[in-house]
Protein backbone atom coordinates (compact mmCIF):
# COMPACT_ATOMS: atom_id res chain seq x y z
CA UNK A 1 0.00 0.00 0.00
CA UNK A 2 0.79 3.96 -1.02
CA UNK A 3 1.74 5.41 2.66
CA UNK A 4 2.57 9.03 3.49
CA UNK A 5 6.09 9.30 2.87
CA UNK A 6 5.64 8.31 -0.81
CA UNK A 7 4.98 11.91 -2.19
CA UNK A 8 6.09 13.54 -5.46
CA UNK A 9 4.64 16.48 -7.09
CA UNK A 10 1.70 15.76 -8.91
CA UNK A 11 -0.11 18.33 -11.46
CA UNK A 12 -3.32 18.80 -10.13
CA UNK A 13 -6.23 19.46 -12.81
CA UNK A 14 -9.85 20.93 -12.49
CA UNK A 15 -12.44 19.14 -10.18
CA UNK A 16 -13.84 16.28 -12.15
CA UNK A 17 -17.54 16.33 -12.67
CA UNK A 18 -19.39 13.79 -10.97
CA UNK A 19 -20.12 10.80 -13.17
CA UNK A 20 -23.08 8.72 -13.78
CA UNK A 21 -21.98 6.52 -16.43
CA UNK A 22 -19.09 4.79 -17.53
CA UNK A 23 -17.41 2.39 -19.93
CA UNK A 24 -15.35 -0.75 -19.60
CA UNK A 25 -13.27 -0.49 -23.06
CA UNK A 26 -9.56 0.46 -23.14
CA UNK A 27 -9.49 4.24 -24.03
CA UNK A 28 -8.04 5.45 -27.43
CA UNK A 29 -4.83 4.28 -28.30
CA UNK A 30 -4.96 1.56 -25.50
CA UNK A 31 -5.54 -1.85 -27.08
CA UNK A 32 -8.22 -3.92 -24.85
CA UNK A 33 -7.53 -7.59 -23.32
CA UNK A 34 -8.42 -10.63 -25.21
CA UNK A 35 -8.76 -14.27 -24.77
CA UNK A 36 -7.68 -17.29 -26.62
CA UNK A 37 -10.66 -16.99 -28.92
CA UNK A 38 -9.92 -13.44 -29.57
CA UNK A 39 -12.67 -11.98 -27.73
CA UNK A 40 -12.36 -8.59 -26.01
CA UNK A 41 -12.16 -9.37 -22.06
CA UNK A 42 -13.33 -7.34 -19.04
CA UNK A 43 -11.48 -8.08 -15.75
CA UNK A 44 -13.52 -7.59 -12.82
CA UNK A 45 -12.48 -9.18 -9.49
CA UNK A 46 -10.08 -8.40 -5.68
CA UNK A 47 -7.34 -10.14 -4.47
CA UNK A 48 -7.18 -12.91 -2.25
CA UNK A 49 -4.69 -14.04 0.27
CA UNK A 50 -2.92 -15.37 3.12
CA UNK A 51 -0.07 -13.36 4.14
CA UNK A 52 0.02 -14.54 7.72
CA UNK A 53 0.17 -18.31 7.49
CA UNK A 54 3.15 -19.79 6.57
CA UNK A 55 5.14 -23.28 5.61
CA UNK A 56 2.68 -26.19 5.60
CA UNK A 57 -0.38 -23.94 6.90
CA UNK A 58 0.03 -21.72 3.86
CA UNK A 59 -2.82 -20.53 1.90
CA UNK A 60 -4.72 -21.89 4.82
CA UNK A 61 -7.26 -18.64 5.19
CA UNK A 62 -8.54 -19.13 1.39
CA UNK A 63 -11.48 -21.62 0.93
CA UNK A 64 -13.49 -22.14 -1.54
CA UNK A 65 -16.23 -20.03 -0.64
CA UNK A 66 -14.00 -17.06 -1.45
CA UNK A 67 -13.77 -18.30 -4.87
CA UNK A 68 -17.85 -19.69 -4.79
CA UNK A 69 -19.17 -15.73 -3.08
CA UNK A 70 -16.96 -13.47 -5.99
CA UNK A 71 -18.34 -15.20 -8.46
CA UNK A 72 -22.30 -14.77 -6.92
CA UNK A 73 -21.14 -11.07 -6.60
CA UNK A 74 -20.44 -10.94 -10.67
CA UNK A 75 -16.87 -10.74 -10.41
CA UNK A 76 -14.98 -13.22 -13.13
CA UNK A 77 -11.76 -12.23 -11.65
CA UNK A 78 -8.51 -13.03 -8.94
CA UNK A 79 -5.26 -11.94 -8.64
CA UNK A 80 -3.77 -14.51 -5.96
CA UNK A 81 -0.94 -13.97 -4.06
CA UNK A 82 1.91 -16.59 -3.93
CA UNK A 83 5.25 -15.55 -2.12
CA UNK A 84 8.44 -16.82 -3.41
CA UNK A 85 9.54 -17.73 0.78
CA UNK A 86 7.03 -20.26 0.57
CA UNK A 87 7.58 -21.63 -2.90
CA UNK A 88 12.00 -21.88 -2.41
CA UNK A 89 12.26 -22.20 1.35
CA UNK A 90 15.92 -23.00 0.20
CA UNK A 91 17.68 -22.31 -2.44
CA UNK A 92 16.69 -24.55 -5.44
CA UNK A 93 14.35 -26.73 -2.92
CA UNK A 94 11.05 -25.93 -4.49
CA UNK A 95 8.24 -26.88 -2.01
CA UNK A 96 5.86 -29.13 -3.71
CA UNK A 97 3.40 -28.71 -1.03
CA UNK A 98 3.11 -25.05 -1.58
CA UNK A 99 2.83 -25.62 -5.86
CA UNK A 100 -0.13 -28.25 -4.71
CA UNK A 101 -1.78 -25.98 -2.34
CA UNK A 102 -1.75 -23.33 -4.98
CA UNK A 103 -2.90 -25.68 -7.46
CA UNK A 104 -6.29 -26.39 -5.08
CA UNK A 105 -7.02 -22.66 -4.92
CA UNK A 106 -6.68 -22.37 -8.69
CA UNK A 107 -8.99 -25.83 -8.94
CA UNK A 108 -11.72 -24.05 -6.80
CA UNK A 109 -11.26 -21.04 -9.57
CA UNK A 110 -11.90 -23.69 -12.42
CA UNK A 111 -14.78 -24.84 -10.86
CA UNK A 112 -16.17 -21.30 -10.02
CA UNK A 113 -15.54 -20.00 -13.48
CA UNK A 114 -12.94 -17.61 -11.82
CA UNK A 115 -9.81 -16.70 -14.34
CA UNK A 116 -6.49 -15.92 -11.92
CA UNK A 117 -3.27 -13.96 -11.87
CA UNK A 118 -0.96 -15.35 -10.27
CA UNK A 119 1.00 -12.34 -8.36
CA UNK A 120 4.72 -12.87 -6.97
CA UNK A 121 3.79 -10.80 -4.01
CA UNK A 122 6.51 -8.96 -2.10
CA UNK A 123 6.01 -6.44 0.91
CA UNK A 124 8.91 -4.32 1.83
CA UNK A 125 10.99 -7.28 0.39
CA UNK A 126 10.47 -10.12 2.58
CA UNK A 127 10.76 -12.28 5.61
CA UNK A 128 14.62 -10.64 6.69
CA UNK A 129 12.67 -7.33 7.31
CA UNK A 130 9.54 -9.20 8.73
CA UNK A 131 7.49 -9.05 5.78
CA UNK A 132 6.63 -11.72 3.13
CA UNK A 133 8.14 -12.03 -0.45
CA UNK A 134 11.59 -12.85 -1.68
CA UNK A 135 13.43 -15.37 0.64
CA UNK A 136 15.75 -14.34 3.24
CA UNK A 137 18.37 -16.58 1.69
CA UNK A 138 17.97 -13.57 -1.40
CA UNK A 139 17.99 -10.83 0.60
CA UNK A 140 21.47 -8.66 0.63
CA UNK A 141 21.56 -6.04 2.34
CA UNK A 142 25.71 -5.01 2.81
CA UNK A 143 25.06 -4.35 6.63
CA UNK A 144 23.26 -1.19 6.39
CA UNK A 145 20.27 -0.35 8.93
CA UNK A 146 16.92 -1.25 9.24
CA UNK A 147 14.18 0.68 11.72
CA UNK A 148 11.01 -1.52 11.73
CA UNK A 149 7.64 1.21 11.59
CA UNK A 150 5.07 -0.74 13.00
CA UNK A 151 2.35 2.30 12.42
CA UNK A 152 3.92 3.24 8.80
CA UNK A 153 5.33 -0.63 7.04
CA UNK A 154 5.24 1.31 3.82
CA UNK A 155 7.59 3.41 5.38
CA UNK A 156 10.13 0.60 5.84
CA UNK A 157 10.51 0.50 1.93
CA UNK A 158 12.77 3.71 2.64
CA UNK A 159 15.10 2.23 4.70
CA UNK A 160 18.42 2.01 3.61
CA UNK A 161 18.75 -2.00 3.95
CA UNK A 162 15.92 -2.61 2.49
CA UNK A 163 16.35 -0.39 -0.93
CA UNK A 164 20.12 -2.08 -1.26
CA UNK A 165 17.92 -5.59 -0.91
CA UNK A 166 16.57 -4.51 -4.13
CA UNK A 167 19.60 -3.38 -6.20
CA UNK A 168 21.19 -6.68 -5.41
CA UNK A 169 17.98 -8.34 -6.73
CA UNK A 170 17.92 -6.38 -9.57
CA UNK A 171 22.08 -6.21 -10.00
CA UNK A 172 23.38 -9.90 -8.71
CA UNK A 173 23.66 -12.39 -11.97
CA UNK A 174 22.97 -15.52 -9.14
CA UNK A 175 19.73 -13.52 -7.58
CA UNK A 176 18.95 -13.03 -11.45
CA UNK A 177 19.07 -16.55 -12.19
CA UNK A 178 17.08 -17.29 -8.94
CA UNK A 179 14.32 -15.53 -9.85
CA UNK A 180 13.81 -16.42 -13.20
CA UNK A 181 14.43 -20.08 -12.13
CA UNK A 182 11.63 -19.34 -9.39
CA UNK A 183 9.03 -18.00 -12.26
CA UNK A 184 10.37 -20.99 -14.60
CA UNK A 185 8.77 -23.13 -12.15
CA UNK A 186 5.84 -21.63 -11.52
CA UNK A 187 5.09 -21.05 -15.03
CA UNK A 188 5.93 -25.39 -15.97
CA UNK A 189 3.51 -26.36 -12.88
CA UNK A 190 0.35 -24.53 -14.17
CA UNK A 191 0.96 -23.40 -17.85
CA UNK A 192 -2.13 -25.73 -18.70
CA UNK A 193 -4.56 -24.88 -15.58
CA UNK A 194 -7.80 -23.91 -17.60
CA UNK A 195 -7.99 -20.91 -14.17
CA UNK A 196 -4.63 -19.34 -15.25
CA UNK A 197 -4.61 -16.41 -17.30
CA UNK A 198 -1.36 -14.76 -16.33
CA UNK A 199 1.77 -13.80 -13.96
CA UNK A 200 2.13 -10.46 -12.12
CA UNK A 201 5.50 -10.75 -11.78
CA UNK A 202 6.24 -9.02 -9.56
CA UNK A 203 4.35 -6.81 -6.51
CA UNK A 204 4.80 -2.88 -6.36
CA UNK A 205 8.42 -3.19 -6.88
CA UNK A 206 10.56 -0.55 -5.09
CA UNK A 207 14.83 0.37 -5.20
CA UNK A 208 17.22 2.77 -3.92
CA UNK A 209 17.71 5.96 -4.98
CA UNK A 210 20.99 7.91 -5.51
CA UNK A 211 22.74 10.69 -3.60
CA UNK A 212 20.49 13.91 -4.73
CA UNK A 213 17.96 12.14 -6.60
CA UNK A 214 14.18 13.02 -5.88
CA UNK A 215 12.12 10.47 -5.43
CA UNK A 216 10.37 11.09 -8.66
CA UNK A 217 13.40 10.75 -10.58
CA UNK A 218 14.58 7.50 -8.42
CA UNK A 219 11.58 6.09 -9.82
CA UNK A 220 11.83 6.26 -12.88
CA UNK A 221 15.29 5.36 -13.76
CA UNK A 222 14.46 2.46 -11.34
CA UNK A 223 11.57 1.52 -13.56
CA UNK A 224 14.27 2.21 -16.69
CA UNK A 225 16.95 0.65 -16.18
CA UNK A 226 16.46 -1.96 -13.16
CA UNK A 227 12.73 -3.21 -14.07
CA UNK A 228 12.95 -3.00 -17.40
CA UNK A 229 15.71 -5.33 -17.83
CA UNK A 230 14.11 -7.27 -15.46
CA UNK A 231 10.74 -8.41 -16.84
CA UNK A 232 12.45 -9.18 -20.20
CA UNK A 233 14.61 -11.57 -18.38
CA UNK A 234 11.39 -12.81 -16.99
CA UNK A 235 9.59 -12.89 -19.63
CA UNK A 236 12.36 -14.95 -21.46
CA UNK A 237 12.24 -17.34 -18.49
CA UNK A 238 8.15 -17.97 -18.46
CA UNK A 239 7.40 -18.59 -22.41
CA UNK A 240 9.59 -21.70 -22.75
CA UNK A 241 6.90 -22.81 -20.30
CA UNK A 242 4.03 -21.16 -21.05
CA UNK A 243 3.55 -19.28 -24.55
CA UNK A 244 -0.21 -18.27 -23.67
CA UNK A 245 -0.29 -16.55 -20.16
CA UNK A 246 -0.24 -12.91 -19.94
CA UNK A 247 2.46 -11.15 -18.41
CA UNK A 248 1.77 -8.33 -15.95
CA UNK A 249 4.22 -5.91 -15.09
CA UNK A 250 4.16 -3.35 -12.48
CA UNK A 251 6.14 -0.09 -11.96
CA UNK A 252 7.05 1.24 -8.90
CA UNK A 253 4.45 2.57 -6.69
CA UNK A 254 5.24 6.56 -7.76
CA UNK A 255 2.86 6.55 -10.28
CA UNK A 256 0.23 6.33 -7.92
CA UNK A 257 1.15 10.30 -7.53
CA UNK A 258 1.13 11.27 -11.07
CA UNK A 259 3.95 10.64 -12.07
CA UNK A 260 4.51 8.85 -15.56
CA UNK A 261 6.58 5.74 -15.34
CA UNK A 262 10.01 5.17 -16.67
CA UNK A 263 9.56 1.68 -17.93
CA UNK A 264 10.89 0.79 -21.27
CA UNK A 265 9.57 -2.36 -23.42
CA UNK A 266 9.01 -5.40 -22.62
CA UNK A 267 9.96 -7.76 -25.53
CA UNK A 268 6.78 -9.96 -25.01
CA UNK A 269 3.99 -10.04 -27.39
CA UNK A 270 0.97 -10.23 -24.38
CA UNK A 271 2.12 -8.00 -21.76
CA UNK A 272 -0.25 -6.13 -19.51
CA UNK A 273 0.47 -2.80 -17.78
CA UNK A 274 -0.63 -3.37 -13.92
CA UNK A 275 -0.36 -0.38 -11.87
CA UNK A 276 -2.18 -0.21 -8.79
CA UNK A 277 -4.00 3.04 -7.71
CA UNK A 278 -3.41 4.27 -4.27
CA UNK A 279 -3.96 7.71 -2.89
CA UNK A 280 -1.23 8.52 -0.67
CA UNK A 281 -3.97 10.92 1.84
CA UNK A 282 -6.46 8.10 1.49
CA UNK A 283 -4.02 5.55 2.60
CA UNK A 284 -2.89 7.46 5.62
CA UNK A 285 -6.71 7.72 6.69
CA UNK A 286 -7.74 10.52 5.25
CA UNK A 287 -10.84 11.25 3.61
CA UNK A 288 -11.47 11.46 -0.25
CA UNK A 289 -10.65 15.25 -1.83
CA UNK A 290 -12.80 15.46 -4.86
CA UNK A 291 -11.32 18.64 -5.58
CA UNK A 292 -7.30 17.55 -5.15
CA UNK A 293 -7.34 16.43 -8.43
CA UNK A 294 -5.92 13.49 -7.83
CA UNK A 295 -7.70 10.75 -9.95
CA UNK A 296 -7.09 12.95 -12.72
CA UNK A 297 -3.62 13.12 -12.52
CA UNK A 298 -3.36 9.67 -11.72
CA UNK A 299 -5.12 8.86 -14.98
CA UNK A 300 -3.25 11.22 -17.10
CA UNK A 301 0.10 9.46 -15.65
CA UNK A 302 -1.16 6.18 -16.11
CA UNK A 303 -2.31 5.86 -19.76
CA UNK A 304 0.38 7.48 -20.91
CA UNK A 305 2.75 3.79 -21.23
CA UNK A 306 -0.03 1.64 -22.72
CA UNK A 307 -0.02 4.53 -25.46
CA UNK A 308 3.29 4.36 -26.09
CA UNK A 309 3.96 0.98 -26.03
CA UNK A 310 0.36 -0.50 -27.32
CA UNK A 311 -0.40 -2.94 -24.51
CA UNK A 312 -3.36 -3.26 -22.48
CA UNK A 313 -4.27 -1.93 -18.76
CA UNK A 314 -5.53 -3.62 -15.78
CA UNK A 315 -5.06 -1.94 -12.48
CA UNK A 316 -3.83 -4.69 -9.78
CA UNK A 317 -5.21 -2.96 -6.57
CA UNK A 318 -7.47 -0.52 -5.92
CA UNK A 319 -9.96 0.63 -2.41
CA UNK A 320 -9.31 2.84 0.73
CA UNK A 321 -8.59 1.31 3.84
CA UNK A 322 -11.80 2.92 5.29
CA UNK A 323 -14.50 3.08 2.78
CA UNK A 324 -17.07 4.62 5.31
CA UNK A 325 -15.76 8.29 5.75
CA UNK A 326 -18.05 11.01 4.01
CA UNK A 327 -16.88 11.46 0.68
CA UNK A 328 -16.32 7.46 0.32
CA UNK A 329 -19.10 7.48 -1.96
CA UNK A 330 -18.63 9.81 -4.33
CA UNK A 331 -14.82 8.24 -4.18
CA UNK A 332 -16.03 4.98 -5.59
CA UNK A 333 -18.40 6.48 -8.26
CA UNK A 334 -15.21 8.73 -9.58
CA UNK A 335 -12.52 5.67 -9.62
CA UNK A 336 -15.35 3.26 -11.15
CA UNK A 337 -15.29 5.90 -13.66
CA UNK A 338 -11.97 6.24 -14.10
CA UNK A 339 -11.39 2.73 -14.36
CA UNK A 340 -13.79 2.27 -17.20
CA UNK A 341 -11.89 4.97 -19.47
CA UNK A 342 -8.90 3.09 -19.56
CA UNK A 343 -8.55 -0.40 -18.10
CA UNK A 344 -9.50 -3.46 -19.11
CA UNK A 345 -9.93 -4.63 -15.66
CA UNK A 346 -9.35 -4.55 -12.22
CA UNK A 347 -8.74 -6.03 -8.69
CA UNK A 348 -10.50 -4.32 -5.68
CA UNK A 349 -8.00 -4.82 -2.07
CA UNK A 350 -8.89 -7.17 -0.74
CA UNK A 351 -11.53 -10.35 -1.13
CA UNK A 352 -12.15 -11.36 2.99
CA UNK A 353 -14.40 -11.08 5.27
CA UNK A 354 -13.49 -8.46 8.46
CA UNK A 355 -12.38 -4.53 8.20
CA UNK A 356 -9.89 -2.67 7.14
CA UNK A 357 -9.86 -3.14 3.53
CA UNK A 358 -11.91 -6.30 3.64
CA UNK A 359 -14.54 -6.08 1.04
CA UNK A 360 -16.75 -7.87 3.50
CA UNK A 361 -17.89 -7.87 6.64
CA UNK A 362 -17.90 -10.85 9.11
CA UNK A 363 -21.21 -11.95 8.14
CA UNK A 364 -20.32 -11.69 4.36
CA UNK A 365 -22.08 -8.74 3.45
CA UNK A 366 -20.76 -5.89 1.72
CA UNK A 367 -18.56 -3.24 3.80
CA UNK A 368 -20.30 0.31 3.15
CA UNK A 369 -20.07 2.01 -0.82
CA UNK A 370 -17.61 -1.67 -2.01
CA UNK A 371 -21.26 -2.79 -3.32
CA UNK A 372 -20.84 0.11 -5.78
CA UNK A 373 -18.28 -1.92 -7.64
CA UNK A 374 -20.99 -4.64 -8.44
CA UNK A 375 -22.28 -3.37 -11.94
CA UNK A 376 -23.09 -5.52 -15.00
CA UNK A 377 -20.89 -5.35 -17.78
CA UNK A 378 -19.56 -7.82 -20.63
CA UNK A 379 -16.91 -10.53 -19.28
CA UNK A 380 -15.74 -11.15 -22.99
CA UNK A 381 -17.29 -9.84 -26.64
CA UNK A 382 -16.84 -11.70 -29.71
CA UNK A 383 -16.70 -8.93 -31.61
CA UNK A 384 -15.14 -4.84 -31.68
CA UNK A 385 -16.74 -2.61 -29.17
CA UNK A 386 -18.16 -0.14 -30.00
CA UNK A 387 -19.53 1.33 -26.92
CA UNK A 388 -20.03 0.33 -23.10
CA UNK A 389 -21.17 1.72 -20.30
CA UNK A 390 -23.59 1.58 -17.19
CA UNK A 391 -25.83 4.38 -15.91
CA UNK A 392 -25.64 3.94 -11.99
CA UNK A 393 -28.60 6.16 -11.79
CA UNK A 394 -30.49 4.51 -14.31
CA UNK A 395 -30.00 1.14 -13.66
CA UNK A 396 -28.59 0.18 -17.13
CA UNK A 397 -26.28 -1.02 -18.54
CA UNK A 398 -25.78 -0.79 -22.75
CA UNK A 399 -23.23 -2.69 -25.00
CA UNK A 400 -22.47 -1.92 -28.91
CA UNK A 401 -20.09 -3.85 -30.89
CA UNK A 402 -19.33 -5.39 -34.19
CA UNK A 403 -19.74 -9.13 -34.28
CA UNK A 404 -16.87 -10.61 -34.82
CA UNK A 405 -16.85 -11.93 -38.76
CA UNK A 406 -15.09 -15.41 -38.07
CA UNK A 407 -14.37 -17.14 -34.39
CA UNK A 408 -16.60 -17.34 -31.65
CA UNK A 409 -20.11 -16.10 -31.78
CA UNK A 410 -20.60 -16.08 -28.20
CA UNK A 411 -20.33 -12.78 -25.45
CA UNK A 412 -20.65 -13.46 -22.26
CA UNK A 413 -21.93 -10.75 -19.70
CA UNK A 414 -22.19 -10.59 -16.07
CA UNK A 415 -25.52 -10.17 -14.63
CA UNK A 416 -25.17 -8.71 -10.09
CA UNK A 417 -27.43 -10.56 -8.11
CA UNK A 418 -30.99 -9.44 -8.10
CA UNK A 419 -33.88 -8.51 -10.90
CA UNK A 420 -32.26 -7.67 -14.54
CA UNK A 421 -33.61 -7.32 -17.57
CA UNK A 422 -31.34 -8.69 -20.88
CA UNK A 423 -32.19 -7.44 -24.31
CA UNK A 424 -30.39 -7.98 -27.08
CA UNK A 425 -30.56 -6.65 -30.84
CA UNK A 426 -29.17 -6.39 -34.48
CA UNK A 427 -28.86 -9.92 -35.31
CA UNK A 428 -28.67 -11.03 -31.87
CA UNK A 429 -30.30 -13.83 -29.17
CA UNK A 430 -29.41 -14.04 -25.47
CA UNK A 431 -29.19 -17.75 -25.77
CA UNK A 432 -28.39 -18.43 -22.37
CA UNK A 433 -29.08 -16.73 -18.64
CA UNK A 434 -28.09 -18.37 -15.06
CA UNK A 435 -27.66 -16.81 -11.63
CA UNK A 436 -25.39 -13.86 -12.30
CA UNK A 437 -24.39 -14.76 -16.11
CA UNK A 438 -26.30 -13.91 -20.29
CA UNK A 439 -25.31 -15.47 -23.00
CA UNK A 440 -25.39 -13.41 -26.20
CA UNK A 441 -24.81 -15.12 -29.65
CA UNK A 442 -24.37 -12.53 -32.80
CA UNK A 443 -24.24 -13.27 -36.48
CA UNK A 444 -21.47 -12.75 -37.58
CA UNK A 445 -20.73 -8.85 -38.55
CA UNK A 446 -23.92 -7.71 -37.67
CA UNK A 447 -23.87 -4.49 -35.40
CA UNK A 448 -25.14 -5.48 -31.62
CA UNK A 449 -27.21 -3.95 -29.07
CA UNK A 450 -27.36 -5.52 -25.61
CA UNK A 451 -29.37 -3.65 -22.59
CA UNK A 452 -29.36 -4.61 -18.96
CA UNK A 453 -32.06 -2.93 -16.87
CA UNK A 454 -32.62 -3.17 -13.49
CA UNK A 455 -35.97 -4.13 -12.30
Amino acid sequence: MLRAMLTAGAAVAALLAPATAHAEEAGPGIPPLTDGQGRVLTLRGWNIEDKTHRGEQALSAITERHLRELRAHGFGFARLLVFWDDLEPRPGQYSERYLRKIERVLDWAERQDVRVVLDAHQDVFGPAFGHRGIPEWATRTDGLPFTPHPDDWFAEYFEPAVQRAFTHLYEDDDLRRAQARMWRTLATRFAGHPAVLGYDLINEPMGEPRPGEDLPAAARRIEREQLTPMYNRLADAVRPADRDAWLFVEPTPVVGEGVPTGLGRVRDPRVVYAPHFYDTAMEAGADYDPGAGWIEAYERAVTAYPKRYGVPVVVGEWGPPDSSLPHMNRFYRDAMASLGRYASGWAGYVWCYGGGYCALDGTGAFRVNKELTVEPYAEAVAGTVRSAAYDAGAGEYRLVYRAAAHGSRLSVLSVPPGAWRIRAEGGADVVRRTAGRAWVRAAPGELVTVTVTRG
